[in-house]
């Protein structure tokens, strides 16, 4: 019995780990498509480029431990087709690895900016620790950084330009920032905090181009309304897009995302897909997604590696997501998209409070900005899909843990 898992992220990387801590006792081959050992990616837009980490301590683990648990790293050797038919995947060395099961756990890419000068020395994007490792050492000496993207990783660039003392621009092409994961007030909020340490954010920037300084350096942006934005080092962070090229060679089924069924199974009974390149069915009958989290991917890979167990049990946990930028922590559990009223738990002036999103009675999500314990129960509300009214939600006497617990609203008086 052979398990080959595409891909070392945070997916592919625990679908190994778990594999083995619950018992398999077959073969499996870990693929990374670049040099070195697997790395986590959150501490890359936040500790590293703060300084408060180095690049060697975000592996997940040492080398010993993939040697220990029996598990094969092929680092630096990406698969480059997949045939189903005769159940093997080619890497680019050539080798042929022959699989009982596949474990797709490739990620996503940058997006790229259409625009000219992308190509001039001073314009950078964040995806990978070698990008990250780039960043960090301009920033250190940068004196104006534009960033392109209005999302997390551009926010948390963002901040990050701040701290090192740089002059920081954010154009973002929407109304408002993290318009696709956050409700309009908590992107007000968090908003409002850069432009309090000096940052500029420009909504509905259009960017038509990035300007030469006639040496090849990059200079500043060029907007479409013909306004300029001054810098000498520009980050592109516009967001992701799935990396489905090999599955689409290999003929399966694409829908924003490799499409799976609630057990993270493709069409093809022997293919799996897990993390940010799959599309997987909400519980209950819900729409299919694409998440783009740690969680989602490292729960994704706990599932999967139950289904090749043998053990067929649909994916339903909670999503949950988090951020931090300058004083800001901010947790998301559940998806707010689609919300049509927002109550305010704690004290906005003071910078520590939830919101809390329903669509009708139904609670969607909730959004903490240092506000842990509400973070923590409102996971448990969403996974236990509790009954919670506005006014429960609003109150701060209201005990949202024991609510969690029992499942059942307290009375309102």
């Amino acid at each position: 019995m052979t398990t080959v898992i595409v891909g070392a992220g945070h997916a592919g990387f625990q679908g190994a780990a778990t594999l083995r801590q619950r018992g398999y006792e077959g073969a499996i081959t870990l693929v990374a498509g670049e040099l070195g050992l697997p790395y986590q990616r959150p501490p890359l837009s936040k500790d590293l480029l703060h300084g408060e980490t180095t690049a060697e301590a975000v592996a997940f683990r040492p080398a010993a431990f993939y040697e220990k648990k029996g598990i094969g790293l092929r680092a630096g050797d990406p698969v480059t087709g997949i045939d189903r038919g005769a159940r093997h995947v080619d890497l680019a060395s050539g080798t042929r690895l022959p699989y009982k099961q596949l474990v797709i756990a490739t990620g996503a890419r940058n997006r790229e900016l259409a625009v000219p000068g992308t190509d001039l020395d001073g314009v950078l994007a964040l995806r990978s620790l070698t990008e990250a490792k780039a960043l960090a050492e301009r920033l250190g000496a940068a004196r104006s950084v534009a960033v392109i993207g209005g999302g997390f990783i551009g926010l948390e660039v963002a901040a990050a330009a701040n701290q090192h003392g740089a002059r920081v621009t954010v154009i973002e092409a929407l109304e408002r920032t993290m318009a696709r994961v956050v409700s309009p007030l908590m992107a007000a909020h968090v908003t409002g905090v850069h432009e309090q340490h000096g940052t500029a954010v420009m909504l509905g920037g259009r960017v038509a181009a990035l300007l030469d300084d006639g040496d090849g350096r990059v200079a500043g942006v060029e907007l479409k309304d013909g306004s300029r934005v001054e810098a000498d080092l520009v980050v592109v962070a516009v967001g992701i897009v799935p990396d489905v090229e090999l599955a689409d060679a290999a003929g399966l089924r694409l829908e924003n995302g490799i499409v799976v069924d609630e057990h993270l199974r493709t069409e093809d009974p022997a293919i799996w897909a897990i993390g940010d390149c799959a599309a997987f069915p909400l519980p209950n009958g819900g729409a299919r997604v694409r998440l783009e989290s740690v969680q989602n991917a490292a729960d994704h890979a706990r599932t999967a590696a139950a289904g090749i167990l043998g053990s067929s049990i649909p994916y339903d946990a909670t999503p949950w997501f988090w951020t931090n930028q300058h004083s800001c922590r901010v947790q998301i559990a559940g998806l707010v998209a689609g919300h049509d009223e927002a109550v305010v738990r704690g004290d906005r002036s003071a910078g520590a409070f939830s919101v809390f999103c329903f669509r009708g009675d139904d609670l969607l999500g909730v959004e903490s900005v240092n506000a842990p314990r509400d973070h923590l129960a409102a996971r448990k509300l969403l996974a236990g899909r509790t009954t919670l009214s506005r006014e429960q939600a609003a109150d701060p006497a209201s005990d949202l843990k024991a609510l969690a617990a029992a499942g059942q609203p307290d009375p309102v008086a």
